[in-house]
């Protein structure tokens, strides 16, 4: 009785898939290399909210927000989450470039996981976005914002997990639009998020068309749990849904858009 043939070694049915499907260190530190080589991208996201958070500062106006008052405090949390939000989705979406070189289509030739890729992408956006909230936080800190060392480094946490959600989002937008479209489409939309989010003045000064859709918007839910160690008062579990959900929504349609891409072979 003959022995079935055990396949040689280096052929296609010897090769196993690579644990976690290829989510590795050290394409992950490659990618981080990639992303802080962009200069441009590193400027712009981490220069450009602390701007707008010294051009709001210097605004003396204070209005209602939850029982409080617009203060440097909500107001540099609001910033930095905008900065977060920022700074991930140009992370993110700089799958468009790559999709341009055909890089996309090269993956289809490694074992990959579309998963996996997402998951590097979204860590990688993620650190930049850690980046822009560390740096709107020092500024505040020497603009003399003053709020509790527990205060601080909770809204601040909570302020930066806003980039999971905005990681996927930039990764989504990356792969269904153009590379030469990307980043304006993308302009306008994250300024529409940031009003109806409530990140530069509060929902309730909005008219009442943009408040009634404001809880549906990705930033709402997020804004809300970065201010709430500061503001106080009951937590709406609809915060955390919504910042799952859409996190959820976003990281699946970027792999089912990863897959129709590595298709293209």
């Amino acid at each position: 009785m003959n022995a079935k043939a055990s396949p040689a070694p280096g052929s296609l049915q010897a090769r196993r898939a690579p644990a976690l499907g290829g989510f590795n260190l050290t394409l992950l530190a490659i990618e981080i290399r990639r992303l802080l080589r962009n200069r441009r991208t590193v400027v712009v996201t981490l220069v450009f909210p602390v701007v707008l958070f010294l051009l709001f500062r210097s605004n003396k106006r204070f209005v209602a927000v939850q029982g409080t008052e617009l203060t440097a405090a909500t107001t540099m949390i609001g910033t930095a989450v905008y900065g977060a939000m920022l700074a991930a989705t140009s992370g993110g979406a700089m799958v468009s470039i790559e999709r341009a070189l055909g890089w996309s289509r090269q993956l289809r030739l490694t074992p990959l996981r579309p998963a996996a890729y997402v998951s590097i992408k979204i860590a990688t956006a993620m650190l930049l976005g850690f980046l822009s909230v560390a740096v709107i936080y020092a500024a505040g800190a020497i603009d003399g914002v003053a709020m509790s060392p527990s205060t601080w480094v909770a809204t601040g946490i909570l302020a930066w997990a806003a980039s999971v959600v905005f990681a996927s989002f930039g990764l989504f937008m990356g792969y269904l639009l153009p590379a030469e479209n990307v980043m304006q489409v993308m302009g306008f939309v994250l300024a529409m998020l940031a009003v109806l989010g409530g990140l530069f003045w509060p929902v309730n000064s909005l008219p009442p068309a943009m408040q009634t859709v404001a809880p549906y918007m990705p930033t709402y839910g997020v804004a809300a749990i970065a201010r709430f160690p500061l503001v106080g008062g009951p937590f709406d579990p609809t915060w955390l849904a919504s910042m799952i959900g859409w996190t959820v929504v976003f990281a699946g349609a970027a792999m089912l858009l990863f897959r129709r891409d590595t298709r293209r072979v």
